[in-house]
C-alpha cells in the first residue's frame, strides 16, 4: 500500500474509488487500525459516488510507531499528508471517537483543505463533555493480557471489551468479534501507542471556543447508548459548531457494526452534499 510522509513519520493509507470527483477521508479512533473502516463500508461510499481513503494513525497499524510524545495537531497533519500523497486538494472528513477530535483539529487548523465534516461518537475536549461508564472506562484504562503469555486470554479480553462498548441493537456475533481480534493482532499490535495517543487527546484541551468559529457543513453522529463517550460529547460538539446537525441514534454504542453502515454513510454523505462543489478536486490535476 502507499505511504504518506509527515517529517519522519510514515502513514499507511488505502484508497477506494480512485477517479471519483470528491474524496471522503476516514479517520479512526484510539489505538484502532484503518481496518475498522471495513472495505465493505468504504464500498458503500464509493457506490454513492465518493472516493474513500482510510489510513492508520501514527502509532497504530502499519504506520510509524513512535517512542516520543506528539500532539493531536501532529496527528491532524498526518491526515493532511495523506491527502497530499493522494493528490487531493480538498476533502470531506469524517472521524470516529479520537478520529472525530482529529477531524475537528483539521477543520480548525486547515480549513482550506476541508469541504465538510462528520464528527462521530466524539467530543469537544471539554472535561464535562467526556463521560464514560466505569465499565467502559476500564476498556481504555486496563491493559490487555499479554498475548504472548496467554493468547486465548488476550482474545477473550478483546471480545469482552467489544461487547462492553458495542451497539446493543446491532451486536457482533462472538465469531465475528473473535475473528476481528485475531486479524487485528496479526496485522499489528502496539498497545503502548494508545497511551501516547490518549496523551495527545488530553493535551489538546477544550476546543469548544475554537469550534464556534467553524464555517462548513457539519453532521454530528452519536449513539444514544454509547458508554465510552456518552451522548453529552456529541451534544456539546453540535452545540459548539454553528449550523451543525446532531443525530442521536438509539441502540448505537461506540462501534461500527454492519447494521449501522447505512446510518454512518448517510450522515457522512449528507454533510458532503451540503458543501459547495470544489473548483479543483486534486492538487495535481
Amino acid at each position: 500500500m502507499p505511504r504518506a510522509h509527515n517529517g519522519l513519520v510514515e502513514i499507511e493509507w488505502q484508497s477506494f474509488g480512485d477517479g471519483l470527483p470528491e474524496t471522503i477521508l476516514l479517520v479512526n479512533g484510539l489505538g484502532s487500525q484503518m481496518t475498522r473502516w471495513p472495505e465493505a463500508f468504504c464500498g458503500k461510499l464509493v457506490a454513492k459516488g465518493y472516493r474513500a481513503i482510510r489510513f492508520d494513525n501514527r502509532d497504530t497499524g502499519l504506520s510509524t510507531w513512535s517512542s516520543e510524545a506528539y500532539t493531536l495537531r501532529d496527528m491532524a497533519n498526518d491526515a493532511v499528508a495523506v491527502l497530499d500523497a493522494a493528490g487531493v486538494r480538498q476533502a470531506h472528513i469524517a472521524g470516529v471517537s479520537m478520529g472525530g477530535m482529529i477531524v475537528q483539529r483539521i477543520a480548525l487548523d486547515r480549513p482550506d483543505r476541508v469541504l465538510s465534516m462528520t464528527s462521530i461518537m466524539s467530543t469537544t475536549g471539554a472535561a464535562d463533555a467526556f463521560k464514560s461508564t466505569p465499565e467502559a472506562a476500564a476498556v481504555l484504562n486496563l491493559p490487555p493480557p499479554d498475548p504472548k503469555a496467554d493468547f486465548e486470554a488476550f482474545v477473550a479480553n478483546r471480545m469482552a471489551n467489544a461487547v462492553t462498548i458495542g451497539s446493543p441493537l446491532h451486536p457482533w456475533t462472538d465469531e465475528e468479534n473473535r475473528a476481528r481480534a485475531i486479524a487485528e493482532y496479526k496485522r499489528a499490535f502496539n498497545p503502548s501507542g494508545a497511551a501516547r495517543q490518549m496523551a495527545a487527546v488530553r493535551a489538546d484541551g477544550d476546543r469548544t471556543a475554537a469550534l464556534k468559529g467553524l464555517k462548513l457543513p457539519v453532521v454530528v453522529l452519536h449513539g444514544a447508548d454509547d458508554p465510552l463517550l456518552m451522548p453529552v460529547g456529541g451534544e456539546a460538539t453540535a452545540a459548539a459548531i454553528p449550523g451543525a446537525e446532531l443525530r442521536i441514534v438509539p441502540g448505537m454504542g461506540h462501534d461500527l457494526p454492519p447494521g449501522l453502515y447505512d446510518i454512518f454513510v448517510d450522515a457522512i454523505t449528507t454533510a458532503a452534499s451540503r458543501a459547495p462543489k470544489p473548483a479543483q478536486e486534486r492538487a495535481n490535476a
